[in-house]
């Protein structure tokens, strides 16, 4: 896959990311109860800054957890004949929290809801919300972030690749081209 276009830099993730970051404290009326929820891969990494972001306005440590969603994946029979399971990461209660799932991009909406039923294994949430980098559109089930940092029109045969330090050894979004 070729590059097509980088839309966004390392600066412009960080608005994203410090834009959210004050979206969630003025939705949630400051941070009280509230934990952030990483699915695995990119969105880990990002629940961690935005927790750090949280931190420098509140000065209030918000808990962060990471989901492993394989399991609960609806095309898993596809991905491969042993997917590679790793490990959920939640050191808390979520009964009772207001949960902000983190995810890189938001597509189909399937990687959410797999994320929705992960979390209801674990506990009943007082209320979950969805924060993602970027919304590529393209839904197939009725799911809608609450925090968005970049709504990026795209066609189905165009990928958006959100690179993160902590992954990738970089940071900023690019549209490959299929």
């Amino acid at each position: 896959m070729e590059e097509k276009a980088r839309i966004m830099d390392d600066k412009a993730i960080e608005r994203a990311l410090t834009r959210i970051s004050h979206e969630i404290i003025e939705r949630n009326k400051g941070v009280e109860d509230l934990v952030l929820v990483g699915i695995r891969r990119r969105g880990a990494p990002l629940a961690a800054r935005l927790a750090s972001k949280i931190r420098e306005i509140e000065g209030v440590e918000v808990p962060v957890g990471v989901l492993d969603i394989t399991l609960y994946r609806d095309d898993l029979s596809t991905l491969s004949q042993q997917p590679v399971v790793n490990k959920t990461e939640i050191p808390f209660e979520i009964t009772g929290k207001k949960i902000v799932l983190v995810d890189d991009v938001i597509y189909t909406g399937r990687t959410a809801r797999a994320a929705l039923d992960a979390l209801s294994d674990l506990g009943r949430a007082r209320m979950i919300q969805l924060a993602v980098l970027i919304d590529r559109g393209h839904r197939e089930l009725p799911i809608r972030p609450d925090y968005v940092g970049k709504n990026v029109p795209t066609s189905r045969d165009e990928v958006i690749k959100v690179k993160l330090e902590e992954v990738d050894g970089e940071n900023c979004v690019v549209i490959l081209k299929k």
